[in-house]
């Protein structure tokens, strides 16, 4: 080898070979820690990314979030395809923790910090309507904090309190032969039993019921049967008003109309291509939308219908919407559902 030139060293062998190699390990380990200690330190750190994607591609990704009463919870919020909405539902009080509904856009990040007053589980959910299965696009908040105050158990709703089966049939026996006008029942001035002027019977009792009532009133023995159908539509307009049917319609709108229909008639936009997926949903039959204009309906009653808003339709692509509207949501949605078998203003 000519002189002056350097001599490649050899590893060591053996033993050796391995407490050299743990020792490169222990510098490049110690060498790295300054920057992982800086990336650890970022001003972002504890921030959850919630990505939004329609739901045949996965829907919210984690789908599942966890946070401490009391604390915020800090999100980024990102679309990887369409734009969605972003909202939280009630909570275990009945109230929704935050009122915003927040745009999730492409290929854009929207910071977002909620704060949860009280434990419990609470569901996130998208509020713009993104495909057929729009509905399923909904992931759950675990909020712990043991230490505060909790809500009571709840109380039974009204269909579970009148021992109402909700995935029965409930046909109307009877059924008008034209379209009830609200504006005509008021006209007729009728002289209502004080038992059907109350609240409680528009809340428990369907419009059959009610019209069976008033047929076996005998000081309306004079009235025929369509007049007593008018007079059915006036009690249930009398028990709501202008700023419960606006908030209804808003939420038909934003909730309910892709499947049911701007009319109510169930031949919302969605609704066929909710029963052409049919064959594949776990091998059972799929119930089409329901039409609110069908006569047969008002064998339903607010309590009925309540129930399958707040718990879902079983066997159906009818969604729980429980956890996501508030009790004076779900109601005003009713009021507005009876404008279409009844409209207030027509005839």
């Amino acid at each position: 080898m000519a002189a002056g030139r350097l001599r490649p060293r050899a590893l060591p062998a053996g033993p050796a070979r391995l407490e050299w190699a743990a020792r490169l390990l222990a510098l490049l380990f110690f060498a790295g820690l300054p920057l992982a200690v800086i990336v650890a330190a970022r001003p972002d750190d504890g921030v959850v990314t919630l990505r939004a994607t329609m739901p045949e591609d996965g829907g919210w990704q984690p789908g599942h979030l966890a946070a401490r009463a009391g604390e915020p919870l800090a999100l980024r919020l990102t679309s990887d395809d369409v734009v969605h909405g972003f909202a939280v539902g009630v909570g275990p009080d009945g109230r929704r923790p935050d009122e915003r509904e927040t745009l999730v856009l492409p290929g854009q990040v929207t910071p977002l910090t909620l704060t949860f007053p009280m434990p419990g589980t609470y569901t996130y959910y998208c509020t713009r309507w993104c495909g057929p299965n729009h509905w399923r696009m909904r992931g759950t908040i675990t909020v712990g904090g043991a230490e505060l105050p909790t809500a009571g158990p709840p109380e039974p709703p009204l269909y579970a309190r009148l021992g109402l089966d909700i995935d029965a049939p409930h046909p109307a026996a009877v059924v008008p032969a034209a379209p009830p006008s609200a504006a005509r029942g008021r006209a007729l001035a009728v002289a209502y039993p004080p038992a059907l002027l109350a609240r409680d019977a528009y809340l428990t009792q369907s419009p059959v019921q009610v019209w069976q009532a008033l047929r076996a009133a005998p000081d309306l023995s004079g009235l025929d049967d369509g007049a007593l159908w008018d007079a059915v539509a006036a009690l249930w307009g009398r028990n709501t008003g202008e700023e419960q049917l606006t908030l209804g319609a808003a939420l038909y709108a934003q909730n309910c109309a892709a499947c049911h229909g701007e009319t109510g008639a169930g031949d919302g936009v969605f609704a066929q291509a909710g029963v052409a997926a049919a064959p594949g949903h776990d091998g059972h039959g799929f119930q089409p939308a329901t039409d609110f204009t069908d006569p047969a309906l008002l064998g339903a009653g607010n309590a009925l219908l309540g129930g399958k808003i707040l718990r879902g339709g079983m066997g159906t692509g009818m969604p729980a919407w429980g956890t996501v509207l508030t009790a004076a949501e779900i109601q005003a949605l009713l009021d507005y559902l009876w404008t279409f078998p009844f409209p207030p203003e027509a005839g």
